[in-house]
């Protein structure tokens, strides 16, 4: 079982404080891109100054340029506080190569907090992770595994869908998606990051165990991407 803890306590905890507004990135962008996203946009802001992107502007939508010096732009725009380059990154996205999709993403939401951080003269939280979120809701791909990896019989699959309905709802979160093969069950669901992960987790296990104890205590738990059945089972394999 991967640890997650309440995320909202661990902000507060590396800003000193609360951590103010906040927001989610709410697309499922791959966490490499992301990692090559920032490590860009860092590397650009500290070697070329701002009249060097606004120069470069014009040339976003020119089918000659390529995909590498369009990331360059749009990772320097997202970086100055100024409506006519989120303006440029949103009006570009419209036409952005699906190749280039997510990585335009990217850049309107770091512009949108750089804007608005200055707008409201507080830094601002941005939360990214590779399944994304929406609103104050981060996307969580979770797997539980019956014991003795006995397959699920279809009342155990009820149970599991009624209970976990029940008790997320307890913590304004939701389901977006449940499957099962055999003696695992995935399951895709929003929560806010002012709960505990794991704790709503095994509160909602329990409940399904007074129906014959019939799940097993460990459980997997990302927030990086959804995974396969077949990638699922090679995990719990190579660990046991």
């Amino acid at each position: 079982m991967e640890t997650h803890e309440n995320l909202y306590e661990k902000i507060r905890e590396l800003l000193g404080g609360s951590p103010g507004s906040y927001s989610v990135l709410e697309h499922q962008i791959d966490m490499d891109l992301q990692m090559e996203y920032h490590e860009c946009s860092r590397k650009l802001n500290a070697e070329v100054d701002e009249q060097w992107a606004m120069d470069q502007i014009q040339y976003l939508k020119e089918p000659g340029y390529s995909n590498e010096v369009k990331k360059n732009i749009l990772a320097r725009l997202a970086t100055i506080e100024r409506v006519e380059c989120y303006r440029a990154i949103e009006s570009y996205l419209e036409v952005a190569d699906e190749s280039l999709r997510d990585w335009t993403l990217l850049s309107l939401n770091e512009s949108r907090m750089q804007i608005e951080s200055k707008i409201l003269g507080e830094s601002q939280v941005f939360i990214s992770t590779g399944l994304g979120g929406r609103e104050n809701k981060l996307r969580y791909f979770l797997v539980l595994i019956s014991r003795m990896h006995e397959k699920l019989t279809p009342t155990q699959r009820k149970v599991i869908r009624n209970e976990f309905e029940f008790i997320l709802q307890k913590y304004d979160s939701e389901i977006e998606e449940i499957r099962f093969f055999g003696y695992l069950c995935s399951v895709l669901l929003l929560m806010p990051i002012h709960h505990s992960l794991n704790m709503v987790i095994q509160e909602a296990v329990s409940e399904c165990n007074y129906y014959g104890n019939f799940l097993g205590d460990d459980f997997i738990v990302t927030n990086v991407k959804t995974l396969s059945f077949q990638e699922i089972r090679d995990f719990i394999e190579r660990k046991t």
